[in-house]
């Protein structure tokens, strides 16, 4: 045998072999889903709209990055094996040729965003795989596109990428806004995208009364509506909870959120709430410092409270709670949430319910608030449980304060505060106007979450700040208000600080005597249960005994 012939011989051997893993990676492609076909450039050019072509010369090319081809995609598997038999003949050739290092020319290709399409030389491509080699010699013509094609694109996808072509055309948002990323995983989502925008140009020819064009219409959409939400989802981290997923698939999933939450509560709540509840849903449970880990990037953007709930009972003194909730969201520009709960779904309609609504609707009305009330039936400390999730602070009366001892089981505040993910502000008294406040701290995560609302108050409501710790009856060393001041001073804040080396319980009321402010910010239970029924805790002690609002922190 000459040695032409059995370099001959041996290609067409390779050629075999290449085709056996060519039926495996069928089997395989059928039993995990995953398309092993190549894409078909006549459908990709159709789907993409693609025209515009540039000559980019010659130049080595990835050959992983090699996808499809031009009228071959049958041709040969998504990793160039051949699936043909008769094509055994070229292969052998081109393959004896290129190991006789015959100067074969580059290969032809079309590329489409990272991605490439063979226009001539689909065996030599194979060959160049099966021999393990990394990249290949191609003259390029590039087809522009605004539709971002990768290597791992299944013909699936095309689906997805047609509408996002379909939608940047119709848009011309590229044009608008440059590098703008708006891609999905799912089918249909350009369609809702649209929709919004056709929502968005309704509202502004109302409100302008005018007609307004449509690419003005685009550009407040996507700077007004999209972007804050955007930004929102990517400064809260909410990517690393919902993982294979894009931005724009959050914020339909957000907006979609959001209005099944107004429909089934009764109430407007905002975009950035919803985006907190679904952070909710996704964790088993709210850990201490998850309020604060999950405001700290709007902090100095946007106001802390934004939703505020406000159970009512309707009995004269429930009343303080709403008027405290009232100064909060002057302060905040916080939209109020009513909650009257009543025994039985009779009592939902009946002359007392509705005249706690249109009192809470009068008192919010003359002090330019804005604000809703719902009538809900059923068990109280479940249903609070339940509205508080989508709000940023529950401001509640306290009216029978826990008892200590074994009635701390059966303590309903106790309940609420423990099922909610959010602070609460317990209201005892009359309302205060924050002018003065008491942090009362000890190092734990509940009371950090604690600084970091009396820090923001000192910032934005310019409130005077004092921060008291005792020792006695702790491991805490003197030392332990050095994070405080360190954190203050980050946020140049000034404040006043106490330590005692006596016990808290014996030692906080009295300086609240001495000291005089109108809030208490405090860290929630932190204690064990049983340990909280034997010498109880200084919240309840609080709760009973103080006259002025405690904010407390779970």
């Amino acid at each position: 045998m000459t040695h032409d012939r059995y370099k001959f011989h041996m290609a067409i051997q390779d050629f075999q072999s290449a085709r056996k893993k060519a039926a495996i990676q069928e089997v395989l492609a059928r039993i995990s889903g995953k398309s092993n076909q190549l894409l078909s450039y006549e459908e990709v050019a159709e789907k993409l709209k693609l025209r515009a072509r540039t000559d980019r010369g010659v130049q080595h090319i990835p050959l992983d990055a090699i996808v499809g081809s031009v009228g071959r995609g049958t041709d040969f598997t998504r990793a160039f094996l051949p699936l043909r038999a008769v094509d055994r003949q070229r292969w052998a050739n081109v393959k004896a040729a290129m190991e006789d290092g015959a100067g074969l020319p580059p290969i032809e290709v079309y590329k489409v965003g990272e991605v490439y399409f063979v226009m001539d030389g689909n065996h030599r491509v194979s060959i160049a795989r099966q021999e393990g080699m990394t990249s290949i010699e191609a003259h390029i013509i590039e087809v522009r596109t605004n539709v971002p094609l990768t290597p791992d694109v299944q013909p699936d996808d095309l689906i997805i990428k047609a509408e996002y072509a379909e939608f940047l055309e119709a848009t011309r948002i590229m044009d608008l806004r440059p590098n703008v990323d708006l891609s999905v995983t799912i089918p249909g989502q350009y369609a809702k995208l649209m929709e919004q925008i056709c929502t968005q140009e309704c509202l502004l020819e109302r409100e302008r009364k005018e007609i307004v064009a449509f690419q003005n219409v685009v550009e407040d959409w996507y700077d007004n509506i999209y972007i804050p939400l955007a930004e929102t989802i990517r400064d809260r981290g909410l990517l690393r909870l919902f993982p294979n997923h894009t931005i724009t698939d959050l914020y339909l999933w957000i907006s979609e959120n959001r209005a099944a939450l107004e429909e089934e509560l009764g109430w407007e709540i905002q975009s950035d709430i919803a985006a907190t509840d679904l952070i909710l849903e996704r964790s088993a449970q709210s850990e201490s410092g998850s309020w604060r880990k999950a405001r700290t990037a709007i902090r100095y953007t946007d106001h802390l409270f934004n939703d505020i709930l406000i159970p009512l009972s309707g009995d004269a003194e429930s009343w303080d709670s709403l008027e405290q909730a009232i100064i909060i969201a002057q302060h905040e520009r916080a939209q109020l949430h009513g909650l009257h709960i009543v025994d039985s779904k009779e009592k939902v309609q009946s002359a007392e319910a509705l005249a706690v609504q249109t009192q809470f609707d009068q008192r919010c009305a003359q002090a330019n608030i804005n604000g809703k009330l719902v009538i809900e039936f059923g068990d109280v400390t479940k249903k609070i449980s339940e509205r508080a999730t989508m709000t940023d602070l529950i401001v509640l009366k306290i009216v029978h304060p826990p008892m200590g001892g074994i009635f701390t089981l059966k303590s309903p505040f106790r309940t609420i505060l423990a099922n909610s993910s959010q602070p609460m502000l317990a209201v005892p008294g009359k309302a205060t106007q924050f002018k003065r406040a008491l942090l009362a701290y000890d190092g734990s995560e509940r009371s950090k979450e604690a600084l970091f609302v009396a820090t923001y108050l000192a910032e934005m409501w310019k409130t005077e700040l004092m921060v008291f710790t005792a020792l006695e009856g702790t491991k805490l060393k003197p030392d332990v208000q050095d994070y405080v001041k360190r954190y203050l001073e980050i946020h140049e804040v000034q404040a006043e600080y106490i330590l005692t080396e006596k016990d808290e319980k014996a030692t906080l009321n009295s300086t609240m005597d001495e000291q005089r402010p109108d809030l208490v910010l405090m860290g929630g239970y932190g204690r064990s249960l049983i340990r909280e029924m034997v010498i109880g805790s200084t919240l309840d002690q609080m709760l009973r005994e103080s006259t002025i609002p405690i904010f407390i922190c779970r």
